[in-house]
Parts: structure tokens; C-alpha cells; sequence
């Protein structure tokens, strides 16, 4: 069995290395995890540290499709279809070939044997540690169909949630795209032609025109280094966010960036509730349903306080007392958690909570709608706006002194 070497801090802050011997890489993960220990970095014994520099390698099915697979995956079995055919009839007609193949390997595993949870965990790229972990609480229940329905609703309102995310940050980053390419196509086109003329003019050039005017030269004579400069900038930025410290650095300043933080925040709870009821519902233990909850929080910072929130569950505290150490957690959240707790009724009261996020996210990407809509006119008539007075302004100087 492969041996894999690690660094991280154990709950007291301590560094800690060590190895652990496991069938996968996920599977070191997890085990690490287990053990209270963030990981910082690990690798296969023999091989470099992994930091997560691949910048290309992600999931090979979106959640809309995955979503739809687990709805009809669920109806087949719920027929009395047994799963392994089921999951031939599904595999021809996925559109996704990567995905399309990974179902084909599960339905092959499994009928060779493999249990659903090991044939599921080949695939990491296309199924979560929240996925297996559900399909296998189905699987050992006898309750798939049930497990799956659940988690088929639950992949819909992830997909719902980030779907209104990803409205939210659509508009200004097409008008920001469009406000740079037209900006570099005015510098480089069309201020060279007006330096040329304002030369044969001999005309005395204020200050703005100056600035535009050098700034036209610096990209026309050094466009090709400009461009290196800009892809590598991206790729160490990738890079940077890869990492450990990256990662928590960024994701930091994304939980205060006005307007848009309370936006982010509001999501990461909504998706922490929603992921936790819906493991806690299909019969999966706290502690397991709170490290998987961590790993698919989509911030670091929130992964960081649920993992330390699990460790004091582990030490004997209720969740609610654990959450409320944390500042990025709203107090109302370890509050209706505490109800939960004490009327015996968690998962029920987390997908209350996760409703109330759900509508507050809404709310929150209409407001942020409302204010970028006319910062980004103003914007957009500052800079271009600038741009064309700063290039006249010689024009009307020569005016004047021709007057």
C-alpha cells in the first residue's frame, strides 16, 4: 500500500509530520483529517510535495449534470431496477464523455464485486467526499433511492445557490472586460495617431494628454513583454491560490470585501446548513458529516472554522457552543443550531436555516446588482470619458491661441 509524507498543524497549532498509509491520495486526506490535523502539504513517498499546482485539473461534471444523474439514478432503483443496470442505461446517455466513462468503470466495479463506495471513490473528479459518503449511508441502510432523492435535491439548490452567485458577478466582470479592451484599443490605435498629429501641430500638451500619451507609448513598444508580464501574473496568481497560505489569504479578503463579502458569507452558511442537514438526514455521523461539510464550504477560512468547530465537538461540546467561536459564522446560525440540539430535531432546524440563507442570498445578489449597475456607468464614463477629453484637450488649446 502507498505511503504518503505530510505536513500540518494539529488543533493546539503545533506542526506536525508524519506519514500514513492509504489506498489513495484521498483516502491519506481523509485519515490525516481524522487525526485533527490540517493539512498543509502531502505527497506520495518517493514523489515532491504536492501544493496543488495543477492548474487544470478540476471536476469533469458540473452540478446541473450530476444533479440529473442522481435524480434518474434514483427513480431507476426505486422501479426495482437493479443498480448495476441502471447505471448502464443512464451511462448511454450522458453527453459528458469523461463523465459518461467514469459511470460506465462504477457499473463495471460493482458488478466485479466492489462495493458502490469504493467504485464511486475511483473517481474523485466527478463524485465528492459528500457524494460517496451519501451514496454509501444509502447503500449500507438499504435506503438508496431515498439517499439519492435527498442528495438530487440537494446538488438542485447548490446548483440554484451558485447559479445566482454567478449572476451576481457576471455583469461587472463583462462590463470590466469590455472597459479594458476598449482602454487598450484606444492607447494603442488610436492615441499614437493623435501624438503624430499634435507633433506636426507642435501644439503644447497638458498634463492628462501627457500621461495618456506615455502610457500609448509604453504599450505600443512593449505590447510582447506587457503580454508575458499579464499571463504570468495569472499563473502565479493560480499558483499562489493553490496553496496553503495562498488560499487563506485570498479567500480572507474575499469574506471583507464590501457588499460582496456579506454575499460570500451568506452563501458559505447556506451551503454549511444545507450539506450538514442533508448528511445528518441520510445517517451519517456528526463528525464525518462535519469534516466533509468543511471540504465542499468553497472558502478556506470557513473550512478552517468548521474543522476546528469538529474538533470541539470531539472534545465533548454541543456544535452550537463550537460555532459560535467564530466570527465568520453569524450568531443566529449557533443559535438555532442550540434549538435544534436541544429539541432533538439538528437536521431539520439546518434546513430551516439554510432556506432563510438561500432567500437572504437573493436578496443580497439584488442588492449587489442595484449598487454595481451605477458604479460601473460611472466607471465606464470616467475612464473612456477621460480618455477622449485628455486627447482633445490640445485641440482645444490651439483653438484658443488661433482665436
Amino acid at each position: 500500500m502507498p505511503v504518503f509524507e505530510y505536513v500540518g498543524k494539529n488543533k493546539f497549532g503545533q506542526i506536525i509530520r508524519g506519514t500514513k498509509s492509504a489506498a489513495t491520495l484521498e483516502d491519506a486526506r481523509r485519515m490525516i483529517a481524522r487525526d485533527q490535523i490540517v493539512i498543509q502539504k502531502i505527497k506520495k513517498k518517493g514523489s515532491g510535495f504536492s501544493l496543488g499546482l495543477n492548474l487544470f485539473k478540476g471536476k469533469i461534471v458540473k452540478v446541473d449534470e450530476l444533479s440529473i444523474f442522481t435524480r434518474q439514478l434514483a427513480t431507476i432503483i426505486n422501479a426495482g431496477i437493479p443498480i448495476v443496470q441502471g447505471l448502464g442505461i443512464l451511462a448511454t446517455q450522458i453527453k459528458n464523455k469523461k463523465f459518461q466513462e467514469a459511470v460506465a468503470t462504477v457499473k463495471s466495479d460493482i458488478e466485479s464485486g466492489v462495493s458502490l463506495e469504493d467504485a464511486l471513490r475511483k473517481h474523485p473528479r466527478a463524485f465528492s467526499e459528500l457524494y460517496i459518503n451519501m451514496a454509501s449511508a444509502g447503500e449500507k441502510s438499504g435506503n438508496l433511492p431515498e439517499v439519492l432523492s435527498r442528495l438530487a435535491k440537494y446538488l438542485e439548490r447548490e446548483a440554484t445557490v451558485r447559479g445566482k452567485v454567478k449572476s451576481a458577478l457576471t455583469y461587472p466582470v463583462v462590463v470590466l472586460v469590455i472597459a479594458i479592451t476598449i482602454s487598450l484599443l484606444i492607447l494603442y490605435k488610436v492615441v499614437p495617431t493623435f501624438s503624430a498629429l499634435f507633433e506636426d501641430l507642435g501644439a503644447e500638451l497638458p498634463l492628462p494628454t501627457q500621461i495618456l500619451v506615455s502610457a500609448s507609448h509604453i504599450l505600443v513598444n512593449n505590447i510582447q513583454w506587457l503580454i508575458l508580464i499579464v499571463i504570468a501574473a495569472f499563473f502565479a496568481f493560480r499558483a499562489y491560490y493553490k496553496t496553503h497560505t495562498g488560499k487563506r489569504v485570498i479567500d480572507n479578503l474575499k469574506l471583507k470585501m464590501p457588499v460582496m463579502g456579506d454575499l460570500v458569507i451568506k452563501g458559505a452558511v447556506a451551503r454549511f446548513s444545507r450539506t450538514l442537514a442533508t448528511m445528518i438526514s441520510s445517517g451519517i455521523d456528526l463528525l464525518l458529516a462535519l469534516e466533509i461539510t468543511a471540504k465542499t464550504s468553497g472558502n478556506a477560512v470557513v473550512e478552517d472554522a468548521v474543522m476546528e468547530a469538529r474538533n470541539m465537538v470531539t472534545q465533548g461540546r454541543d456544535l452550537s457552543t463550537s460555532i459560535q467561536n467564530f466570527k465568520v459564522f453569524p450568531p443566529m446560525l449557533s443559535q438555532m443550531i442550540a434549538v435544534g440540539e436541544s429539541t432533538g430535531s439538528l437536521d431539520e432546524m439546518l434546513s430551516k436555516i439554510a432556506d432563510f440563507y438561500e432567500e437572504e442570498v437573493d436578496r443580497a445578489v439584488d442588492t449587489l446588482l442595484s449598487l454595481i449597475e451605477p458604479i460601473m456607468i460611472v466607471f465606464l464614463g470616467v475612464l473612456i470619458g477621460g480618455m477622449v477629453v485628455a486627447l482633445y484637450l490640445p485641440m482645444f488649446n490651439l483653438a484658443k491661441n488661433i482665436g
